[in-house]
């Protein structure tokens, strides 16, 4: 079986590449994340990517493309969590199910299946959907059982562990609940 699998981060990637490597399913890692911002955190998510694909032998395709216009445009009208989730998901599936479909994979599938804080069924709906019209195979393995060991072994092999999802919105959204539990706590923020 010939797998491209979209990769969002090196962390989430550890397990879900030991878990295929188990099944005998020899992944090739595709980096697109148009949806990390700012350009510093990118940058440093796809450094530490390419640097733990080599480590393990990996082999990685860098799609780049930073970018934030066209994430920001298309996230405009509604860009409330869960809503703007989708069209993130879409974004970087449809360009994963298009690539797999050109270099002629059988599969694609993503690492965001190992996330407990990605909403899996949207996910699965919006990867069948951008398989169907590129006409490749899709698998939404779940991998969250191994969330942790992963995060634990990306933690103990140095691996930069990021603290948002990627988009401005989430890191908004990280800043603003944590001013708000400081001002709970009677804190100055």
């Amino acid at each position: 079986m010939k797998l491209l699998m979209h990769v969002c981060c090196a962390p989430c990637s550890v397990e879900c590449i030991a878990a295929l490597r188990e099944e005998g399913v020899e992944p090739t890692l595709f980096w697109y994340n148009p949806n990390i911002h700012p350009v510093e955190e990118y940058k440093l998510r796809r450094d530490t990517l390419k640097s733990y694909a080599a480590s393990i032998g990996a082999e990685l395709i860098l799609e780049e493309n930073y970018g934030l216009r066209e994430f920001v445009r298309k996230t405009a009208p509604d860009f409330t969590f869960g809503e703007r989730c989708g069209i993130c998901y879409e974004m970087r599936l449809a360009k994963t199910a298009a690539f797999a479909r050109e270099a002629g994979y059988d599969f694609f599938t993503t690492t965001l299946f190992i996330s407990p804080y990605q909403d899996r069924e949207k996910l699965l709906r919006i990867g069948k959907a951008a398989a169907d019209r590129e006409g490749v195979g899709f698998i939404g393995y779940d991998f969250r059982p191994r969330f942790q060991r992963g995060q634990e072994k990306a933690k103990e092999l140095g691996l930069y562990r990021q603290k948002y999802c990627g988009c401005i919105f989430s890191e908004e959204e990280r800043f603003s609940n944590r001013a708000k539990k400081a001002m709970r706590r009677g804190e100055v923020w």
